[in-house]
Order: C-alpha cells, then sequence, then structure tokens
C-alpha cells in the first residue's frame, strides 16, 4: 500500500536566515566594526587627504548613535609627518652648506647668486624635473649658449662693451659659470634614483614636493662637489682673464711680468696653487660629510 504524498511542511522546518553582512568585522573580540576605503588620485597630496578625513570624522562623532565610537587603529599621517620632518631637516642642513661654500670661498655675494641662478636653471635642464618637454629643450639650448665659448672670448666682448676693469671679467666667469654648472646641476639631478621619486609621488607629493624631498637630496652631494670644483677653476681662470685686461689676479700678474718682478709673480702663482688646494680638500670634506653624515 503507497502512502500519501507528505507536504514538505510536515516533512523539515523550511525558515529563511539573515543575508550575509557586508562591511562588517570583528574588532579584537570587543564588538563589531564597519570600515571603508577611500580613494586617491594620483598626484594628490595624502597628508591633506587623511587631514580632511580626520576632520570629517571629528564632525560626525557628535552624530553617532549611543554605543557607537570612532577608533582609529592605524595614522598613517604620523609617518608621512615624520618622514616630511627629517627630510626637510637634512635638506635645510645640505643647503645651509652650499650656502656657506658660495658666501665664503666666491668671497663676494653677488658672486653668490651664480649658484642661486644656475640650480632653477639646471631644475628646468633635467629630464626628469623639467615641467614640460618644450621648457626643457629652451633651457638645454640656453645653456648650451652660455658655455660655447671660454671665458677669454666672453671677457673681449665684455671688455669692447663695458670698458677695461673688473666687471666685464666678472661678468665673463659669471655667464660660462651658469651655462656650466646649470648643465652639471641637470645631468646630477637627471641620475637620480628614481625609486624615492616613486614612493614621495604614491605618498600624493606635488612636483615641488618630489624637487625637494626625492631628487634634491640625491643630488646634493654632486652639486657641493660641482660648486666647489668651479670655485677652483675660477680662481685659475682669473689669472687668464687679466690678460685682455678684465681685472683680477691676472691683471697683478701682468703688471708683475712688464715690471719684471719675478719675486711677485711667484707669490701670486703660490697663492693661486695654496687657494686651489685648499678648495679641493674642502670638497672631499664636504662631499664625505654629505654623503656618510
Amino acid at each position: 500500500m503507497l502512502a500519501g504524498l507528505v507536504p514538505p511542511r510536515d516533512r523539515q522546518n523550511v525558515q529563511v536566515g539573515p543575508e550575509m553582512r557586508r562591511g562588517i568585522a570583528e574588532l579584537d573580540g570587543e564588538g563589531e566594526v564597519a570600515g571603508g576605503v577611500i580613494v586617491l588620485r594620483t598626484g594628490k597630496d595624502a597628508l591633506a587627504t587623511i587631514h580632511a578625513v580626520q576632520a570629517k570624522l571629528a564632525q560626525l562623532k557628535s552624530s553617532l548613535p549611543e554605543g557607537v565610537e570612532i577608533i582609529t587603529t592605524y595614522d598613517r599621517s604620523r609617518l608621512i609627518e615624520r618622514a616630511i620632518d627629517n627630510l626637510r631637516d637634512k635638506l635645510q642642513e645640505e643647503f645651509v652648506v652650499v650656502g656657506v661654500v658660495c658666501l665664503l670661498f666666491l668671497l663676494h655675494v653677488r658672486s653668490a647668486l651664480v649658484v642661486v641662478v644656475s640650480l632653477p636653471l639646471g631644475v628646468l635642464a633635467a629630464r626628469n624635473a623639467s615641467p614640460h618637454p618644450a621648457v626643457f629643450h629652451a633651457v638645454r639650448q640656453l645653456l648650451s649658449v652660455m658655455r660655447a665659448l671660454p671665458e677669454l672670448v666672453w671677457a673681449l666682448v665684455f671688455v669692447s662693451a663695458l670698458g677695461l676693469g673688473p666687471l666685464p671679467g666678472i661678468m665673463a666667469m659669471a655667464f660660462v659659470t651658469v651655462g656650466f654648472m646649470g648643465k652639471a646641476f641637470a645631468e646630477a639631478i637627471e641620475v637620480a634614483d628614481p625609486r624615492p621619486v616613486e614612493g614621495v609621488t604614491a605618498l600624493g607629493a606635488s612636483r615641488g614636493q618630489v624637487l625637494s624631498f626625492a631628487l634634491l637630496p640625491q643630488a646634493m652631494p654632486d652639486l657641493v662637489g660641482t660648486t666647489v670644483y668651479v670655485l677652483d677653476h675660477n680662481v685659475r681662470a682669473a689669472a687668464i682673464l687679466g690678460l685682455v685686461g678684465a681685472g683680477g689676479i691676472g691683471y697683478d700678474m701682468v703688471m708683475a711680468m712688464r715690471l719684471f718682478e719675478y719675486e711677485r709673480i711667484v707669490l701670486i702663482a703660490l697663492a693661486i696653487y695654496v687657494v686651489v688646494t685648499l678648495l679641493d680638500r674642502l670638497s672631499d670634506r664636504l662631499r664625505a660629510r654629505l654623503i656618510h653624515g
């Protein structure tokens, strides 16, 4: 004898359970927490975004129901701020060293402006720091024109335009020095390791912050070495410029030759040698300090 069909409600208990709760997790066994994700656009300031989120959460605290609170489990802004403070202190120290070199060994505040002009040109002429390819090529061409002719030729040009005296010599050396140092600075920036640049960029750093905290600290030892090298080169070049009436220590040497004062010539040559040697030793110490700390 066949039994009749038994309906499902008589065979089992069918019950619809709750749906899966999304976005909910346990926090150290103390209760349920809800989390979220904030997407940051490339090139934006990560630290400013974190502070904006913190300000928004602070506004929401007053409207939360009883028993609900906001707990910070990881705050990346502290890590970013410590990294920026460390890089800022190191960069300021390096800039002070460069400034002391310029002011003490160029012995002329206006001559120290050569470095101030060369650094921005070097940044604009660096392929990885220039804001636009057109700016890169234009500045490169300008630096090529400035260093195409030696100091002696430019001294003749400025002597013809301004007359005899130290001013044409200063202008000739400054003109060529800006061209040479701008090119050297650009190459020092271009060979910087791209990994720190990628790391700073990933934190949302702007172009200026990438330059200040990733490119310049790496290039600073080469910048200091190039600056000191140009200083001792200009000391030697000043002796040649005096031959065309551009003033400087070279003019004293020419006058001593004309008066057959050979002892004075020897003293001038010895003074040039001592200054160049001291600058070379200084360059070694400064580079070692910047590289090894």
